[in-house]
């Protein structure tokens, strides 16, 4: 595909951002069954987030075109073959992974309306309604603004520029696979959806890392690229579960019980690589150190904030306290990641632990330097759920940059789960 004309096209207005229901991370499907089976009632509102407060996205989109992308969006519904994909392929070594009453909703299901306003150079831009539903919203609302915000350095490229500019990011992608096909060993998946370039760009990273890398290569968080791709789809859970569980507590003491209370209902729903613990919500050492003892036996951990070495030793030393061993035990990096931290990564902890990557930002938006005043640089888009029935949501992370919350709730949380000092890193997209 000749990606440069396709984008030069663009300004037809013919090519919609987000073309299906299942352009979605796989682990927003695995949580949303759960929801849809554990707390379908829920009300839940969701917000977008630009912490990268230079990038003025009203200034560089135009708010017309948003409600169009945004519209389409509404108007999708889950087409045949999609259904037949999720009722009948395997996924995880399971036949049947989504049951057939949760099918049959998502098969009706249209997304319900958003609320959308200039504020400033920012949008504010909210979903409300039954948890199950809002949560779908996530991840095509951070792809549609991406995507818009990229469109918008774009369209003052001619045709010439645009395929130099893309010549030159598939080298550096190609550079960086060549590296990567280096390290023995090595287990690495796209999950490049939410910050993406572009669908087609994030498409085109995964055919080259399925060419370039082979058995080394496992998967895409992508449901619709692994689906038309034939590779796996790749995903668990996220910290919207522990967030949302908990803002419904009522006491400190169901407070501090929420991030388990997740846990054993995906622990009733899910099995072998799916057992797959996220444990910063609220500070990794808290939750381990507090973790019922059948936590231990689950597959892995993914280390998704804080330094990413001291977040995997902290695994190895608690499944040792436990009487487990660690080289059995999964550790998933998936925060910030690039090639030399994956080399420095894999090279620490192969042969100690079982080694995977979930491979983000840097993989399918890699534009840096590649355009006057580096206009291409990725940013911290997220869109959360902010409030469950109505209470205030909060998050710490083991990187205190990325605590969100009122911020009463913050230090009442910071009390419920015994967090101490932290130590503020850069947020890496």
């Amino acid at each position: 595909m000749d990606i440069a004309t396709r984008v030069h096209n663009h300004k037809w207005k013919i090519d919609p951002i987000v073309r299906s229901l299942i352009d979605t991370d796989f682990y927003k499907l695995l949580m949303c069954q759960s929801v849809f089976r554990n707390k379908p009632d829920t009300q839940v509102r969701f917000s977008l987030i630009n912490r990268s407060k230079h990038v003025p996205l009203a200034h560089l989109i135009d708010e017309g075109e948003l409600r169009e992308q945004l519209d389409h969006i509404r108007s999708l519904s889950l087409s045949r073959g999609e259904s037949t994909w999720l009722r009948g392929n395997m996924f995880y070594g399971k036949r049947q992974m989504f049951a057939p009453e949760f099918m049959s909703w998502f098969e009706n299901l249209r997304l319900p309306a958003y609320h959308l306003e200039r504020v400033g150079d920012q949008y504010e831009l909210t979903f409300e309604g039954a948890w199950p539903e809002v949560m779908l919203w996530e991840i095509p609302a951070l792809a549609v603004l991406m995507e818009l915000r990229g469109r918008a350095v774009l369209n003052k490229l001619g045709r010439f520029e645009l395929q130099v500019l893309y010549a030159r990011a598939m080298t550096r992608v190609w550079e960086k696979i060549e590296r990567l096909r280096a390290i023995e060993g090595l287990r690495i998946a796209d999950f490049g959806t939410r910050r993406r370039h572009s669908f087609l760009w994030q498409d085109w990273c995964v055919q080259a890392m399925i060419e370039g890398l082979g058995e080394k290569f496992v998967g895409t968080s992508n449901c619709l690229i692994a689906m038309r791709r034939e590779v796996e789809a790749i995903g668990t859970n996220a910290h919207e579960l522990p967030m949302v569980y908990s803002a419904l507590a009522r006491t400190d003491e169901e407070l501090a019980q929420a991030p388990y209370d997740v846990l054993s209902d995906w622990h009733e729903e899910h099995d072998g690589n799916l057992r797959i613990i996220l444990p910063d919500t609220y500070g990794t050492n808290g939750f381990l150190d507090n973790a019922p003892d059948w936590l231990a036996g689950w597959t892995g951990i993914r280390v998704d904030s804080g330094e990413p070495a001291a977040g995997a030793e902290t695994a190895i030393a608690w499944w040792k306290s436990r009487g487990e061993d660690p080289r059995n035990k999964l550790v998933i990096f998936s925060d910030g990641l690039d090639v030399d931290t994956i080399a420095d990564l894999h090279k620490q902890f192969f042969g100690r632990v079982k080694v995977s990557f979930g491979w983000g930002t840097l993989l399918t938006n890699d534009f840096r330097d590649l355009v006057p005043d580096n206009a291409l640089a990725p940013f911290s888009l997220v869109c959360k759920a902010v409030s469950a029935n109505g209470r205030p949501t909060v998050k710490l992370s083991d990187n205190p940059e990325k605590a969100m919350g009122p911020a009463d709730e913050i230090v009442r949380y910071k009390r419920v789960f015994g967090v101490g000092a932290q130590t503020a890193m850069e947020v890496v997209v």
